[in-house]
């Protein structure tokens, strides 16, 4: 009987002030995930090729073991660390090995800057607060203006 290789699976994550968000991007009935204060195990056969993954994420700082969760959506596994120390700066990198791992990447969807606040609806109207937006009524008025639509299109030629 042959010996089965692990590889590692695809992992995006991100953070905040508080967390790291971690997704392990594989199809798994029952992960064996372990939490501790540096590190982060996965372990498990992941669909559709039944093929063993696992991997040992070495953090950058200690997290919160008891209060971190996660929880299997059948096609991905979301994990969600609770840093020890809020108080620091944001974690520069996941890994305290600082190598470039081919199989971890950045979520930037669920990603945070330092300097946001926690409330990304306030972000967005931030955002947009700068903007000077115009009524309904300038832009008809400018159509109005601009309507060209009189008797121009008599003069181009037929289409053949």
């Amino acid at each position: 009987m042959s010996t089965e290789i692990a590889t590692p699976p695809s992992v995006s994550w991100a953070q905040s002030s508080a967390r790291v968000y971690l997704t392990f991007n594989v199809e798994c009935d029952k992960p064996d995930i372990k939490l501790a204060k540096t590190t982060v195990s996965f372990k498990g056969i992941c669909a559709p090729e039944q093929k063993l993954n696992q991997v040992e994420i070495p953090l950058f700082a200690e997290i919160d073991p008891e209060k971190s969760t996660h929880v299997n959506k059948g096609r991905l596994i979301e994990v969600v660390l609770i840093k020890e120390k809020t108080d620091e700066p944001f974690w520069p990198s996941l890994t305290s090995d600082k190598k470039k791992h081919h199989w971890l990447k950045v979520d930037f969807n669920r990603w945070q800057d330092e300097d946001e606040s926690g409330d990304d609806l306030d972000s967005m109207n931030d955002m947009f607060s700068n903007k000077q937006c115009r009524n309904h009524s300038d832009f008809d008025e400018d159509i109005e203006k601009n309507d060209s639509s009189s008797g121009e299109e008599e003069d181009l030629p037929d289409i053949e």
